[in-house]
């Protein structure tokens, strides 16, 4: 999982991933494949990540904020590269508590990612629904959940 990442070339979620070596990674980067797309995706305490990096993406970094991170790849052109999305969600909790998620797009070198904050409390289960589209080529949307913990 983590050399499909680094080989993609996509360094911020590398390095999301280098900080996660403390919890499973089966959780923190999943991916779903839809027709010729591969999303990847993962939800983390925003304390995860360094505060350099925070400060580079404009990322809140707290004990009361997660950090959500999409990437698309076409899996049809060789080498998989990414490509630009249009791309829209909301989060909510048990209680219905809905938030707008915000999706800043990042582009380093061939990489292109989306990221986006979310607040929670602590021990609270974040539902995730995000609408995806690629020009006529795709059009999806992707929920999970991740539970997070204020640390």
């Amino acid at each position: 999982m983590i050399q499909t990442i680094v080989k993609a070339g996509y360094l911020i979620s590398a390095l999301l991933l280098s900080c996660l070596s403390a919890i499973n990674l089966a959780h923190a980067e999943q991916k779903q494949q839809i027709g010729n797309f591969d999303i990847h995706y993962m939800a983390l305490n925003s304390t995860f990540i360094t505060p350099e990096i925070a400060k580079t993406y404009g990322i809140e970094r707290s004990g009361y904020n997660g950090l959500v991170n999409i990437t698309v790849l076409n899996t049809s052109q060789p080498g998989s590269p990414a490509v630009a999305v249009e791309i829209s969600g909301v989060a909510n909790n048990l209680i219905d508590a809905r938030t707008t998620l915000d999706f800043k797009e990042i582009r380093e070198g061939a990489a292109i990612y989306y990221i986006a904050e979310v607040p929670f409390r602590d021990d609270q289960e974040v539902n995730f629904d995000i609408a995806i589209k690629y020009t006529n080529q795709l059009n999806t949307s992707l929920k999970f959940k991740q539970k997070f913990y204020v640390e």
